[in-house]
């Protein structure tokens, strides 16, 4: 399910090229949600529609993320991070679209940082309205596959992506966020997603691109 991606962007230059900018919505093409192909952005380059976990650390949020274009697709370049940023109000029905794509390419990898990047799939809230997430991470040292069970205030952590050789290269992602919310949390997901967020590690340059649900058929 995963590999590198040695064409893939031109092949989404050609998917993309005619898309409009995603708001508080996904774009729906036949069976597939863009959930996010980060066309609009703002004045200084940060994603349009996308807030900051932390108020008091705006300035450096925006300066570490910045929507960036190569070869006509537009993609998410981190450097330096160290905080999450969210996308909220996506309307995402995960039962029905349950399989989550994307790609990422690592530039530059921190010794010691752990994870280097990671995607949250947001698909329910608590009883304090907390989003419940799943984490899906590029570890640096963790083998592929990991499964880290959360606690009362993080969420279960999912080695998608391991080492840090391969820089410079982009790989795709592919996960069930349905599935794998019902076997680590035991109970149905809310009929719409929370959303969706994106954190990079200190130290690390690591790009992000376009976020693609799908109904896996």
């Amino acid at each position: 399910m995963r590999k590198r991606w040695f064409s893939g962007l031109m092949m989404f230059a050609m998917l993309f090229s005619g898309s409009i900018g995603v708001q508080d919505a996904a774009v729906a093409q036949g069976q597939t949600l863009v959930l996010e192909d980060f066309q609009a952005k703002e004045a200084d380059g940060f994603p349009s529609t996308w807030d900051h976990e932390n108020q008091r650390s705006q300035s450096k949020g925006r300066e570490a993320y910045k929507v960036q274009s190569e070869n006509g697709v537009n993609f998410l370049s981190a450097k330096d991070a160290g905080q999450r940023i969210k996308k909220k109000k996506i309307e995402w029905d995960p039962k029905a679209y349950p399989v989550l794509t994307w790609r990422w390419r690592l530039n530059k990898a921190a010794t010691g940082t752990e994870p280097l990047a990671a995607i949250y799939a947001s698909l329910d809230t608590d009883l304090l309205f907390i989003p419940v997430f799943t984490k899906y991470i590029w570890s640096a040292t963790k083998p592929e596959g990991t499964l880290t069970e959360g606690g009362m205030f993080s969420g279960s952590e999912i080695v998608v992506q391991s080492g840090t050789k391969d820089v410079g290269q982009w790989f795709e992602e592919r996960v069930n966020v349905y599935e794998d919310f019902k076997r680590i949390h035991q109970h149905e997901p809310a009929p719409k997603a929370w959303g969706i967020s994106i954190i990079a590690g200190p130290g690390v340059e690591i790009d992000f691109g376009p976020m693609v649900a799908s109904s896996g058929k």
